[in-house]
């Protein structure tokens, strides 16, 4: 059995990992454990965890994960929207598609944490753009949701070529135009409940970064 650690960003992303992508992986023999990213730590305290604060405490997370010997890979599920600044490689970001951008970023993050086991990776823009693969199952989840609610949601998806695609602006992120729809949206409540309504496979035959980061996990089965 090929064992994984996932630094997650919040629970929303913790849910995601052991209700849809622990299964989904283990039918490949492939085990996946999520890690809450810890928000602080106190000498002989407690843990704080959940939320990207700073780029140092996610590489103190990550150097920690790494030293355990009886994983084949350490790898992330962090928003690309939002990061804090301090990350490698958003000083040089270039002026180009949200996929070189992405690509930019977990080039630079690789070769900062510089370990052979670690395969960096960002949710394009954010979790909820995975379940933009169905505006459908995203009203489904709220009763009593009626046909224009679907239709706005239709709307957003249908301007962008992908639900990955649906951009970072602080009124404009997918969670935000979720919210902007449906008032009462609880991202770590309502977002894995839409995606297991959505499926794993739907997600990726829509979402390519998504996909791939899925398939070069996948490979690890073979090891």
């Amino acid at each position: 059995m090929t064992k994984v650690h996932i630094l997650v960003e919040g629970q929303t992303e913790e849910t995601f990992v052991r209700e849809l992508l622990a299964p989904y992986l283990l039918q490949k023999d492939i085990a996946v454990q999520a890690t809450l990213a810890a928000t602080k730590r106190v000498k002989r305290g407690p843990i704080f965890k959940g939320g990207v604060v700073s780029y140092g405490r996610v590489r103190n997370d990550l150097l920690r994960l790494l030293r355990d010997t009886s994983v084949i890979r350490v790898t992330t599920l962090i928003d690309f929207y939002g990061l804090p600044k301090d990350f490698p490689g958003l000083d040089s970001m270039p002026d180009a598609s949200c996929y070189d951008k992405v690509a930019h970023l977990e080039k630079a993050f690789k070769k900062d944490i510089d370990r052979e086991k670690f395969l960096p990776h960002f949710s394009l823009h954010e979790f909820e753009g995975l379940i933009f693969t169905s505006p459908k199952a995203i009203a489904d989840v709220f009763p009593g949701s009626g046909p224009r609610k679907v239709e706005k949601l239709e709307t957003i998806r249908s301007s962008f070529n992908s639900p990955e695609e649906i951009n970072d602006g602080p009124t404009t992120a997918p969670s935000k135009r979720i919210k902007e729809i449906f008032s009462d949206y609880q991202k770590a409540f309502h977002g894995p409940l839409v995606a297991q309504e959505i499926g794993i496979d739907s997600i990726r035959e829509k979402c390519s970064h998504f996909d791939h980061w899925l398939s070069e996990l996948e490979s690890l089965s073979c090891t």
